[in-house]
């Protein structure tokens, strides 16, 4: 992508707030951004197509099955108007929002050139909501963009003012130009990591016992999730080592699946020469079973289990790769605030590790399975910062921020 002239996909849905979007194609155009639009049914009910033509300088998409459409053409040629505006966008901003598309976004609908666009699209999505104050205020709607936020999508709050239906409140689309200034603030940070190969490891190994019983811990993987989902929308080109427990990622091409904490060491040690950067956020059995037994282990008598410790993936990475940079994740549990410095000084010593970051699983409200967190972030310095309770995505968001941004 060349953030000097990027391709921004425009979708208006039926709200009163659609004809500003010509402002904004205006604006985008002039500062050399190539612009596609697309409408929803109502919208091209309510909004003359031929404006918006003249705009962008392209063609208006109202209808993904277009009058005489022929299937036959579509598998000679192998173009889909949908998929190939989905592919082509650099972003995708749908302005305005009414609270029926982010109900549909939310939920993974796809009946409309609007929605099945969304689904398509690798591409962020940027939502700029605009409504009557209280269908903003709606409860749903509430649980709806939280679950757009949660996925990642961008979104820029509606404003108080005068609405178009008469009332004031909370619901009017922002300026034209705070939504320009968002657009390019988003296509930046799109390119932020370009050209770094990081390596992501997440969830739980599992060690067997016998062939049908194994031992694990309680890590889900989605704080590395959260991390390798961040990384990719900043463009940097991904590696995603997950256990077979792990949750999975729908954004990353390309991962790697493990499952005992040798696989995970193999799976590091072949590919950790070719990455610039690892994020070791895997939780790590410490103990695996001396030997694994053959078949099922009868359950009609007791039975002695012997573990044994297993050496440190964290503190062989730098062995096998003395360049990369290394962010390690160590969990601590119920350790008072004060001592945590001089868990994290040591762990950093013992492991070369660049950074480390700390968090409490004693905690039922972080950390393990949840999708919220709070960590510590320290460097070989000491501690960098306190990044407190708040989601898994944006706890990754300041990690990454103080770690491999450029300027960090």
């Amino acid at each position: 992508m060349n953030i000097k002239s990027p391709v921004v996909l425009i979708g208006i849905t039926g709200g009163v707030a659609g004809y500003k979007s010509i402002e904004l194609i205006r604006l985008l155009r002039k500062n050399k951004a190539k612009v596609y639009v697309i409408m929803t049914k109502n919208a091209a009910k309510m909004y003359p197509i031929f404006d918006y033509e003249k705009a962008s300088g392209n063609k208006v998409h109202t209808e993904i099955v277009e009058e005489g459409l022929d299937y036959r053409k579509i598998i000679s040629t192998k173009k889909i108007d949908h998929i190939m505006l989905a592919d082509l966008a650099d972003i995708y901003v749908i302005v305005p929002a009414t609270a029926n598309i982010i109900g549909k976004l939310a939920h993974g609908l796809a009946d409309d050139f609007v929605t099945t666009v969304a689904v398509a699209t690798k591409a962020p999505i940027f939502v700029c909501p605009s409504m009557n104050v209280h269908m903003w205020e709606n409860r749903i709607v509430s649980e709806n963009i939280g679950l757009l936020v949660k996925r990642g999508f961008y979104i820029l709050p509606p404003v108080e003012g005068e609405l178009a239906c008469g009332y004031r409140g909370v619901g009017r689309l922002p300026d034209v130009k705070i939504i320009y200034t968002e657009i390019m603030k988003i296509l930046k940070e799109k390119c932020k990591l370009k050209g770094k190969k990081i390596i992501v490891t997440a969830g739980a190994t599992l060690e067997q016992i016998d062939d049908v019983r194994l031992i694990t811990n309680k890590g889900s993987g989605k704080m590395g999730l959260s991390i390798a989902d961040e990384c990719v929308r900043m463009g940097a080109e991904v590696l995603f080592l997950r256990s077979e427990s792990s949750v999975k990622s729908l954004s990353i091409l390309k991962e790697k699946i493990f499952s005992s904490y040798k696989d995970l060491e193999r799976l590091i040690k072949s590919n950790v020469r070719d990455y610039d950067v690892i994020f070791h956020t895997a939780s790590v059995s410490d103990f695996v079973p001396e030997y694994k037994l053959s078949g099922k282990i009868e359950s009609d008598k007791s039975f002695e289990l012997k573990l044994k410790s297993t050496p440190k993936i964290l503190h062989m990475i730098k062995v096998w790769n003395s360049k990369i940079r290394l962010i390690g994740f160590k969990a601590i549990y119920k350790i008072k605030e004060e001592d945590i410095a001089n868990i994290a000084r040591n762990k950093i010593l013992v492991s070369n590790s660049d950074y480390l970051v700390v968090n409490d699983v004693g905690r039922k409200d972080i950390g393990f399975g949840s999708d919220e967190n709070e960590v510590y972030l320290f460097s070989r310095l000491g501690m960098i910062s306190k990044i407190p309770r708040s989601s898994k995505r944006e706890v990754a968001r300041q990690i990454l921020e103080k770690t491999v941004d450029e300027a960090a």
